[in-house]
């Protein structure tokens, strides 16, 4: 008796189901590495003004753009590529650039939810304070490199993206 097993059943979207899943995807992304580009862009202003109320302003700024927007771009990015890797031919681990995209989105996913959330509400707690004139330090604390880390990572997602490298993780 055998003990093969088949490959499990691809249910693949419908053409007009993948174009709107594929533009949720493209969107998604690309509003996810959009606030990483302002979360940098905050951080720097953070670091470049001298004005305390300014500076004040801005690293309150930082917890808007850095928590809600950036959960919700990199969860809506996650499923669409899910969905997307079930219902089309590239599937979620058949291929080395795929499942290389997928560990990136889970691992900045995560450290947006258990890394950048606190630091945003710590900055953003120095901004209040300065705000009211007790604050006892300045400027956004260890939130420089997530901005620059996140960006080359959802780069080079999208760079996976477009020239997909590497071929089928096995063959099969």
């Amino acid at each position: 008796m055998s003990t093969q097993t088949s490959p499990p059943a691809r249910v693949a979207l419908s053409r007009p189901a993948r174009r709107v899943a594929l533009v949720v995807h493209i969107v998604a992304s690309g509003a996810w590495l959009g606030l990483e580009i302002a979360l940098g862009a905050l951080v720097l202003a953070a670091l470049a003004t001298d004005d305390p109320m300014r500076e004040a302003a801005v690293l309150q700024a930082i917890e808007v753009v850095a928590v809600g927007p950036m959960i919700a771009a990199g969860a809506l990015t996650l499923v669409s590529g899910i969905v997307l890797g079930l219902g089309t031919k590239w599937g979620l681990l058949r291929y080395r650039w795929v499942a290389v995209k997928l560990v990136l989105n889970v691992v900045l996913l995560v450290l947006v939810l258990v890394a950048l959330r606190p630091g945003a509400a710590e900055v953003a707690e120095t901004g209040r304070a300065l705000a009211a004139g007790t604050a006892s330090e300045r400027g956004p604390g260890d939130l420089v490199f997530p901005p620059i880390v996140s960006t080359i990572a959802l780069s080079f997602a999208i760079t996976l993206s477009v020239v997909k490298p590497w071929g089928r993780l096995r063959r099969g």
